[in-house]
């Protein structure tokens, strides 16, 4: 569903997945903050005591959480998140042209079931808007990886050109 929020840019590239139905896009954690800037001053010549800094604590995102400010939900259970997609189904089959319905209704159930299998592994997010209809974007941990992989639903999303 289009709720405005943005969810992902270009500068983040995907893969699609089951059937072209979702998108799998490579989340990193980044560092943020604590920026040691040398500006050459020296704090004790200039009256100034080295205590006076303000230290700012390193702060580990992950780039696209951060990004699009998307904001963790509560995990779901399978029927939860079963009742979520009946729902979201519902509500975007009807915002998409007679051609693209069709295939998202053949290829829908099977996407879901994708997403099923991996709900205890699953964290949720919707955009910054946090609206009540509004396309989820999944993160998990594929085995071994350090960075989280997110699932958009591709039909969910809207393409803006800048």
């Amino acid at each position: 569903m289009n709720s405005g929020d943005e969810l992902l840019s270009d500068s983040f590239p995907y893969k699609e997945i089951e059937n072209e139905m979702l998108w799998e896009v490579e989340g990193k954690w980044i560092v943020q903050g604590a920026v040691d800037v040398d500006i050459g001053a020296n704090p004790s010549a200039e009256g100034g005591e080295e205590d006076e800094c303000v230290e700012e604590e390193a702060v580990k995102v992950v780039d696209i959480v951060d990004t699009f400010r998307l904001q963790e939900q509560p995990p779901f259970d399978k029927k939860q998140f079963i009742t979520y997609m009946k729902r979201y189904i519902k509500l975007l089959t009807p915002k998409l042209d007679e051609e693209k319905q069709e295939v998202f209704k053949k290829h829908i159930p099977e996407a879901t079931k994708f997403l099923l299998s991996k709900i205890n592994d699953l964290q949720f997010f919707v955009g910054e808007g946090m609206h009540d209809d509004a396309a989820l974007v999944f993160a998990y941990y594929k085995e071994g990886a350090t960075d989280p992989t997110f699932i958009y639903i591709a039909y969910g999303l809207k393409e803006v050109k800048c």
